[in-house]
């Protein structure tokens, strides 16, 4: 979330970058001003009434030891009418300090300057492309009639077990599945990030420290008997592991990446759009997670940019990357890139990966800080990032690569599945 201190030094300039996201700042931050001054006004009236008691409870003991009785009396009542003005003090400041908060949490973070205005995904600017997009043969499908006729994804099954958006991966889908997790993850420790296994289920805090709640939470699955939550992504439990944390200058940058299953509830998703393992409720991803001094963050950002574009390339799938504009921009990114693949049979582009910069918004909610050479504690800056999310690139692959007599494997993942052809 946004620090009241920003707000109240950069108020214009904030309420005009947020405009870019179609977000009307004016009144909001009237009243969360309005609710720290009563806040700060609260506070100073109880340390003095807090102070006042203490001296008074100090004189109170002295006099009782010189045997002035009369006067230490007629103090312990002041001291008794202080003692409830403070218990007052206390109650409306806590009940500031939690409305206040949660003002702050209905706020986006601030995006930043090179992001383009716009209302939704069709204001997105395109900023790179690469590969020639495949000239598939007649009679060509789409990846869910190549499941089936191939006997490698059983999406019915999925159904009969679950429901929609559940798939089933059978086989050479199986194990295609596995070789783009393992590839993914070795890229990615090969790039110097290290790997980490995290729960599959986060406690609302974490939500809350990352930003899924209170924003998302229609979107998140719920256990309700244990009020945990199943994660939409690794992103939650791994920047989740650095939450009220201090942590010294020289250990930045932390490099992280995991995988794990994603829950999405996807609500009112449907249609043609949907299909296959185009929209899921359960699906696999790679996340990577850097935490940095803000002077580096921009910087490992475009960093994170270039190392998903090397995976790409070595799949040698045809992609494009679009800088989000203000009206599709996530509630917690500053600025965020979405790589997207494109689908021959289907004819689109599908989103494969969102790579963000949050700057300060989740360490705020996190607690997250770093002690600089000087012994400042400063906010650190959270980045994360696809890579990949496997259901489309799997599609593409299924899609891509497909031929007259079956679907070619790409050759970087032929050690990684045993085949080279389902």
């Amino acid at each position: 979330m946004l620090h009241v201190t920003d707000i109240r030094d950069h108020k214009e300039e904030y309420i005009k970058a947020l405009t870019k996201r179609n977000f009307d700042a004016t009144e909001v931050f009237e009243n969360v001003l309005s609710l720290d001054e009563k806040r700060r006004s609260t506070q100073a009236s109880l340390d003095n009434t807090l102070a006042e008691s203490n001296k008074l409870s100090k004189e109170i003991g002295m006099l009782y030891k010189n045997g002035e009785t009369q006067k230490a009396n007629i103090l312990k009542e002041r001291t008794g009418k202080l003692k409830e003005e403070s218990k007052n003090l206390q109650e409306v400041l806590t009940t500031t300090v939690e409305e206040l908060e949660q003002l702050l949490y209905t706020i986006p973070n601030i995006p930043q300057d090179t992001v383009p205005a716009g209302k939704s995904e069709d204001d997105n600017e395109e900023v790179f492309r690469k590969g020639a997009i495949p000239v598939l043969a007649a009679g060509s499908l789409p990846h869910w009639e190549l499941a089936k006729k191939y006997d490698i994804i059983d999406f019915e099954l999925g159904n009969k077990i679950t429901g929609a958006g559940f798939p089933v991966y059978k086989g050479k889908g199986s194990r295609l599945q596995r070789a783009l997790i393992n590839y993914f993850l070795d890229k990615n420790t090969a790039a110097g990030y290290t790997e980490y296994q995290v729960p599959h289920l986060v406690n609302e805090a974490s939500g809350f420290g990352t930003g899924q709640l209170p924003d998302k939470e229609g979107q998140m699955y719920h256990v309700g008997v244990d009020d945990l939550y199943l994660i939409p992504t690794a992103e939650v439990p791994v920047t989740n592991m650095f939450r009220d944390s201090l942590l010294d200058e020289k250990d930045l940058p932390i490099t992280c990446t995991g995988y794990t299953p994603c829950f999405r509830r996807e609500a009112g998703s449907y249609g043609a759009h949907v299909r296959g393992l185009n929209r899921l409720h359960q699906f696999d991803k790679v996340e990577i997670v850097r935490l940095e001094k803000a002077e580096d963050s921009d910087a490992a950002l475009e960093g994170m940019v270039e190392h998903v574009k090397t995976i790409l390339d070595e799949l040698k799938l045809p992609y494009r990357i679009l800088r989000l504009c203000g009206g599709d921009l996530g509630f917690t990114s500053t600025l965020t890139y979405d790589f997207e693949v494109f689908s021959t049979a289907q004819d689109r582009w599908l989103e494969i990966s969102s790579v963000s910069n949050f700057k300060t918004f989740q360490a705020n909610r996190l607690k997250l800080r770093y002690k600089d050479k000087d012994g400042n504690k400063k906010l650190t800056h959270t980045l994360n990032g696809s890579a990949l999310a496997l259901p489309r690139v799997l599609a593409g692959i299924l899609e891509n690569y497909q031929t007259e007599d079956g679907i070619n494997i790409p050759e970087v993942l032929v050690p990684y599945c045993g085949f080279d052809k389902i």
